[in-house]
């Protein structure tokens, strides 16, 4: 037996047309749903890119007890767990975060790797005089950082498709399937960084996607809220589309190697993506920074199992991330460990047999999410404070950098959870993150009736039910205990309506800036203030709050609303501060 997983990263749902979107060219995607079976209730678990690749390792959520972080000494590996059992597993990639901090770990897992250079803004070619950047819509801070910088560098050596970092990753896939094609017990896993942004294609697919486009050079979204013109937004998806059929088109190349190989008889085929992406939907672009709305959460999925000879067929049984490790580790014929929260897909694929009532998924630090197929529920911090929130490692590594020395001055040592294999663990005060979620609340929507999520309903008796199952949930991962505490949730999951009534109104208060309490404020502005103190270090918090009550009372204000704020900013702030706390009030002003 043979398997091939084919990873695509941030590769939208909605922009593909198995899944009913009618604009897109995607013919090698059509095809690939004749021959398999397509799952409409696929959910992301732990986002964003690493989270969600440490649950193709482990089987397991991770968005519980950390952030984004390399495979643990205590994490199993999918990977590693079928090389040891004589399945020889290899790697070709161009996803870059695989060899910056939080990522080193997960490569030396399989038997042999390949790693492709020059993705986004790998920092691959080295430049000392910097290359001249085009004018372009994406705003600052975005359009004069490094990464965006390096970008412009890379792309200078992949003028040719041929060289591109995708192209090279499929040729090498293709190259592996080729040389091993008489063998037996493998798996590739075939994964390259795009439809991610930046949304670099050619000319040939661009032409796919004919339009009139005046602005400037745009084809790299911030994280952050569209602030940018109808044409600009449209042009960005237009863009996505052009690298989504770039995808398409090698993906037709391993489908085409299937066929030519007669390898459907005896080989899996898995084609699949970490999450999704905003491309202005709710007024977002891409994602982290916002609540995981169903564009983010909601992704495609397709299998071949050659043991089944299903094709053609939809399921629509909940499966999610933590499924494709065990899922693998069956059709491989290994034992599963007994900490993977994920099932095997196969009895879904047989006969549509589900393994969950409902899916878990989120950012750590931000909403904990559920859905079962019709609602979806976000439950958010019921503290402006968002804590108490710590992260769980031994391997103490953010994105691209180590944890400073100062976030690892108080640290306390953790008794083992149930997956650490007896191992203690570091318990490290958690950062701030990208954006406080306490500032959105908790949201409920109907997926039946509003599949778009555009307007928030209100039931007591459905969160209520929801609020037990995500206790079952924290439970059975043995979260840390004060999950339960940051999202106001009892162990047991069991609430009152009269319980829950008074917490909506405590947070509501909560809500309160405690100054100028005479004075009318708008959400936005207590959003954006609370947000301010979240980003100043304590010892001047207190100064900050009582220049921000001396400069209202002095200014005659008759409100505090969000210009007051950001007139404060302007006068309050040195200059160097301005951007930051600028980038951050702007994501504070968004409440949806």
């Amino acid at each position: 037996m043979r398997a091939i997983m084919v990873m695509f990263d941030s590769l939208n749902r909605h922009m593909l047309p198995n899944y009913g979107c009618d604009w897109t060219h995607a013919p090698n995607f059509k095809r690939l749903g004749e021959r398999t079976v397509a799952f409409d209730q696929c959910y992301a678990g732990s986002l964003p890119c690493m989270p969600a690749r440490k649950e193709l390792h482990t089987g397991r959520y991770n968005f519980l007890h950390r952030s984004w972080g390399p495979i643990e000494p205590f994490d199993n590996s999918m990977p590693e767990i079928l090389k040891q059992n004589g399945v020889y597993t290899h790697l070709v990639t161009d996803h870059q975060h695989y060899w910056e901090d939080g990522g080193a770990t997960y490569h030396p897992r399989y038997s042999s790797f390949e790693m492709v250079r020059g993705q986004e803004g790998d920092p691959w070619k080295g430049h000392v005089k910097a290359s001249e950047i085009p004018q372009t819509e994406t705003p600052e801070p975005f359009a004069s950082s490094t990464m965006f910088k390096q970008d412009i560098v890379n792309r200078s050596y992949f003028e040719s498709e041929e060289n591109h970092p995708q192209a090279v990753t499929f040729s090498l896939g293709m190259d592996f399937i080729q040389k091993n094609k008489d063998e037996d017990n493998w798996l590739l896993q075939l994964e390259t960084f795009d439809p991610h942004e930046p949304f670099f294609a050619y000319q040939q697919y661009k032409d796919l996607y004919p339009h009139e486009y005046n602005g400037k050079h745009f084809d790299w979204p911030p994280y952050y809220f569209v602030q940018e013109s109808d044409e600009v937004v449209q042009h960005g998806k237009y863009e996505y589309a052009a690298l989504l059929s770039m995808c398409d088109n090698y993906l037709g190349k391993v489908m085409d190697m299937m066929d030519e190989l007669d390898m459907w008889k005896d080989t899996m085929l898995i084609v699949n993506t970490d999450h999704g992406y905003l491309l202005g939907e709710h007024g977002w672009w891409s994602k982290s920074v916002m609540p995981v709305y169903d564009e983010i959460a909601h992704t495609p999925l397709f299998v071949w199992d050659p043991r089944e000879g299903k094709q053609g067929e939809r399921r629509q049984s909940i499966v999610q991330t933590v499924d494709l490790a065990p899922t693998l580790l069956e059709f491989f014929g290994v034992t599963l460990p007994e900490d993977m929260d994920g099932k095997p897909l196969r009895q879904v694929i047989q006969s549509e047999q589900p393994i969950r009532e409902s899916a878990l998924f989120g950012f750590h630090g931000g909403h904990v999410n559920i859905t079962d197929g019709n609602y979806v529920y976000m439950r958010g911090p019921v503290s402006p404070e968002n804590k108490p929130l710590f992260e769980y490692t031994l391997m103490p590594t953010h994105m691209r950098q180590p944890f400073a020395p100062g976030e690892l001055q108080n640290i306390e040592i953790q008794e083992p959870f149930s997956f650490t294999k007896g191992c203690q663990l570091m318990k490290i005060q958690a950062g701030t993150g990208f954006v406080n979620a306490f500032q959105y609340g908790s949201k409920l929507f109907n997926l039946t009736t509003d599949p778009k999520q555009k307007e928030e309903i209100e039931n007591l008796e459905i969160e209520l039910a929801f609020i037990k199952k995500i206790a079952d949930h924290l439970r059975k991962n043995d979260a840390p205990k004060e999950q339960f505490i940051r999202l106001g949730i009892p162990e047991d999951g069991i609430m009152t309506i009269e319980e829950l009534k008074k917490q909506k109104e405590a947070i509501r208060k909560a809500e309160k800036i405690n100054i100028l309490e005479e004075y009318r404020w708008d959400r936005v502005a207590q959003n954006q203030m609370r947000a301010l103190l979240n980003i100043t270090s304590e010892n001047v918090r207190h100064k900050l709050l009582n220049a921000f009550e001396e400069f209202v009372l002095s200014s005659n204000y008759m409100e505090v609303n969000a210009g007051v704020v950001e007139k404060f900013i302007d006068v309050f702030l040195q200059s160097d501060e301005k951007e930051k706390a600028k980038y951050f009030i702007g994501l504070a002003g968004r409440t949806s």
